[in-house]
């Protein structure tokens, strides 16, 4: 039987309630001071990254590539192959503790500055604003009739915000098919399905949460606002609202002081609540919402200097320090306790690690495999002929010349003493290892260990790898 909805009982109290309702939009006013410019500066930096980065060029190739086609990963002068992923999960480790670290020295830093959800949306807010207005003329666009002004705007906005999203997918494929390519191939519409699916799918994912989930995606989707009370302490810098000086607030009038009125610091302009991209009131208090922008702190500070009042009603500050009084250093050097030094410390472990493994890593690999058609076989001579396959791996982005060698037993014999591999590619030799008549005799029915050693040739420094297998000795 269908469940069907009860209705409402007066004279109790009680009302229905739709837990299915539409969330009311959020218009942030646009807002200037200190942490906006910081905000800024990082959209510009993250942004000239992500846009300019697979444009540049490293020798005679793409400076940052992932092809996955020829399982080849360009970064800079490294040159990674799967087998390197280990690579990749050091990096997502080191990422995580950094995440932990600044979490709890001073709150969603991450999620107010550098996001990539935070940085799309001030971008679409920001030509939002230059196309339909502020705040209130936004407000007033919506709620208009519809008409030529207002279907020039929305549509205009809307063209702005899938040019910048399709950009951005096309941004994003160029990271994994060669950016110039690809660039060349979009106008002559000879874009392969796959490359076509990622730029729409990347286009339209960065219009849609930008443009329509904006505030959405982090109260709701995000999964960092939900253990980030998990991070956070009492002692750790997060934006706070003073309590004690701004309350109670409200309106007055500037020729006597608020304590004379019986009022705070605050005076209740509800600015705060305007330019919050996430709609929350921090004058409530910290909340799972609130991502560390600081444009509460930018817009009261502006309230304080305009009303006469010191700034810092609203700041960056730890429950602590708010609530015993205490100085701006003393919550600084209380926001390095055990806690975020036993943190940093595990991050800088890490970091000094991966830097070390990366900056000692091969330049190239080699791997011993037993041919299984051919075990161990006895030739016309008498000696002991055992068969293997092995596969060079040059990491470098030149040819290299290599030479092999085997030691173990004494009098063994190899085939095969020298290889060339072209650039960032592999090569396959078949090497066999004899073993004389007489040396054979005093080792049969055994698999004794031997010693593959690669040199590469005329290298500067000298690289060495070496693989251990067995030769086989049949009865």
């Amino acid at each position: 039987m269908p469940i069907k909805p009860l209705p409402a009982v007066s004279g109790d109290g009680a009302q229905s309630v739709w837990m299915y309702q539409k969330q009311p939009d959020i218009y942030p006013r646009a807002v200037k001071g200190w942490f906006a410019g910081w905000r800024w500066a990082l959209v510009w930096l993250t942004q000239l990254l992500f846009y300019g980065l697979p444009w540049v060029n490293w020798g005679q190739r793409q400076a940052v590539l992932f092809d996955l086609e020829a399982q080849r990963f360009y970064i800079l002068g490294l040159v990674l192959y799967p087998q390197d992923l280990i690579f990749l999960a050091a990096l997502l480790v080191i990422s995580a503790l950094a995440l932990f670290f600044f979490t709890a020295v001073a709150g969603r830093l991450w999620c107010g500055y550098a996001c990539p959800q935070t940085v799309y949306t001030e971008i679409f807010m920001w030509v939002e604003r230059k196309i339909e207005g502020d705040r209130i003329a936004r407000m007033r666009l919506d709620q208009a009739p519809w008409g030529l002004n207002k279907a020039v705007r929305k549509g205009s906005k809307q063209l702005a915000w899938l040019a910048i999203g399709l950009f951005t997918g096309f941004s994003f494929v160029g990271y994994f098919t060669p950016i110039r390519e690809l660039a060349l191939a979009v106008p002559s519409f000879d874009v392969s399905a796959w490359n076509t699916f990622w730029i729409f799918f990347y286009g339209t994912a960065t219009y849609g949460n930008a443009g329509y989930l904006r505030e959405q995606m982090c109260k709701y989707m995000c999964p960092y606002a939900r253990f980030q009370s998990a991070l956070i302490d009492k002692d750790s810098l997060v934006i706070t609202y003073d309590t004690a000086r701004g309350e109670p607030r409200g309106s007055r009038s500037r020729k006597a002081s608020p304590a004379a009125q019986g009022l705070g610091d605050c005076v209740n302009c509800t600015l705060c609540v305007q330019v919050c991209p996430t709609g929350i009131d921090i004058r409530d208090g910290l909340q799972n919402e609130c991502i560390g922008c600081a444009a509460c702190i930018d817009v009261c500070n502006d309230v304080m200097h305009r009303v006469g009042y010191p700034q810092g009603l609203i700041r960056y500050a730890t429950e602590n320090g708010v609530a015993k009084g205490w100085t701006r250093l003393q919550m600084f050097k209380r926001a390095l306790r055990p806690r975020v030094l036993i943190y940093g410390a595990v991050l800088l472990a890490a970091s000094v690690a991966f830097a070390t493994s990366v900056a000692l890593r091969s330049p190239f690999t080699f791997d011993v495999v037993r041919d299984r058609g051919t075990l161990a076989r006895v030739v016309d001579d008498g000696a002991v002929e055992n068969v293997y396959r092995i596969q060079v791996m040059n990491r470098t982005e030149a040819t290299q010349t290599y030479r092999l060698t085997a030691t173990g037993i004494e009098g063994l014999e190899l085939s095969a003493s020298q290889v060339s591999a072209a650039p960032a590619s592999a090569v396959s030799l078949v090497a066999r290892l004899r073993l004389p008549h007489r040396d054979a005799q005093a080792l049969s029915g055994t698999a004794t260990p031997v010693v593959f050693e690669l040199v590469r040739v005329a290298a500067n420094p000298l690289a060495v790898q070496r693989e251990k297998s067995t030769f086989i000795v049949p009865r």
